[in-house]
């Protein structure tokens, strides 16, 4: 099994071109100083926003216009955020504005979700795999291979993971978001590493 994957800064490169159409510094001229405030609050958080766009509307067009619109959203509310925690706060708003999307395509596969308990005697998906060459260079090819087995993934199950295994939010912090039970959210992340691990372990025994 693969360890534990974070995508640190995976989407920098993309979302450095996302950033100056995202950050919306114009929108606020008519006081210099909440933009100012929100900048420095909002921008550290522009990679992982983007990070989550792309998992969730899975095309880079699409992800960096949903960018571009939280952070329009996020300024102009900025006087009702009560922080400290603004990275949820910024999810909630990507999310909502992400889901105006999958309306408009009418094609997102969220409904009828069936939520599985989790299993506490499961072995975790991730582990840490030992710090020797050959094993990072397994671990990044088999980060490879996560990535793509995460877009494949219904869209609540996703957004789950995502929120979980590469941002590290708590179930808590998730329920918030996702407007959901903290059970919704835990059996949904147990659901997509059930899913992940049967999808991993086809890849694994197909021929090479």
């Amino acid at each position: 099994m693969p360890g534990r994957w974070i995508e640190a800064g995976r989407a920098q490169a993309n979302s450095t071109k996302a950033g100056p159409r995202a950050m919306p510094v114009n929108a606020a001229n008519d006081d210099p100083e909440k933009a100012r405030r929100f900048r420095d609050a909002a921008l550290p958080y522009l990679d992982d926003v983007y990070t989550l766009a792309r998992y969730l509307l899975r095309d880079a067009t699409d992800a960096e216009d949903a960018v571009q619109e939280c952070f329009l959203r996020a300024l102009k509310h900025f006087d009702s955020y009560r922080g400290p925690a603004i990275k949820p706060w910024l999810f909630a708003i990507l999310r909502n504005v992400c889901r105006a999307e999958f309306a408009r395509r009418a094609s997102s596969p969220t409904d009828a979700i069936e939520d599985v308990a989790d299993d506490a005697g499961q072995t975790p998906l991730w582990n840490e795999a030992q710090e020797t060459p050959e094993a990072q260079m397994l671990r990044q090819r088999d980060a490879t291979t996560i990535r793509r087995l995460v877009s494949a993934l219904a869209e609540p199950f996703r957004e789950t993971f995502v929120l979980r295994e590469i941002h590290n939010l708590s179930y808590r912090e998730i329920a918030d978001i996702a407007e959901v039970p903290v059970g919704t959210v835990m059996s949904r992340l147990a659901r997509a590493r059930a899913m992940l691990r049967s999808a991993w372990m086809a890849e694994e025994e197909q021929p090479k």
